[in-house]
C-alpha cells in the first residue's frame, strides 16, 4: 500500500544473500566435504532508504566479518540500483549439530573456506 517493500522482505533478501554465500563456501570446500548445518542466531538490520517497486532490482552484498570457533558473523547491505545503501547490518550464524541439537565447532575445511 505504501509503494515500498515491507520490512519483512528485507530479511528474505538477506536470506538469499546468505544462501549464495553458503553455496560459494560449499564450492570452495568441495561436495565430498560439504559444511554442516547452520542456524541463524542474530540479525541486526538498519533501514536507511525505502526500496520501491520502480527500483526493479536491488543488490544484496554479504561479507564475512568475523569467524569464531563455532560462529560466523556476516555484514550485509541491500543496495539500490544507483548504489545507495537501503539497509545494512550484521548477521550471526552458528554451526549446528542436528544429532546433539546444539552448536558445533567449525571444521578445518570450513575455516579455510571462510578465510
Amino acid at each position: 500500500m505504501l509503494g515500498h517493500l515491507n520490512q519483512s522482505v528485507y530479511h528474505e533478501l538477506l536470506e538469499e544473500g546468505r544462501a549464495a554465500l553458503m553455496t560459494e563456501i560449499v564450492r570452495r570446500i568441495g561436495r565430498d566435504q560439504s559444511p554442516g548445518d547452520y542456524v541463524l542466531a542474530h540479525v541486526d538490520l538498519d533501514h536507511h532508504s525505502e526500496v520501491r517497486r520502480d527500483h526493479d532490482q536491488v543488490e544484496v552484498v554479504v561479507r564475512v566479518a568475523r569467524v569464531g570457533t563455532s560462529s560466523i558473523a556476516l555484514e550485509h547491505e541491500v543496495r539500490l540500483p544507483d548504489g545507495r545503501v537501503a539497509a545494512s547490518g550484521t548477521t550471526v550464524l552458528v554451526a549446528w549439530d542436528p544429532m546433539t541439537r546444539g552448536k558445533r565447532p567449525l571444521s578445518e575445511a570450513e575455516l579455510a573456506a571462510l578465510s
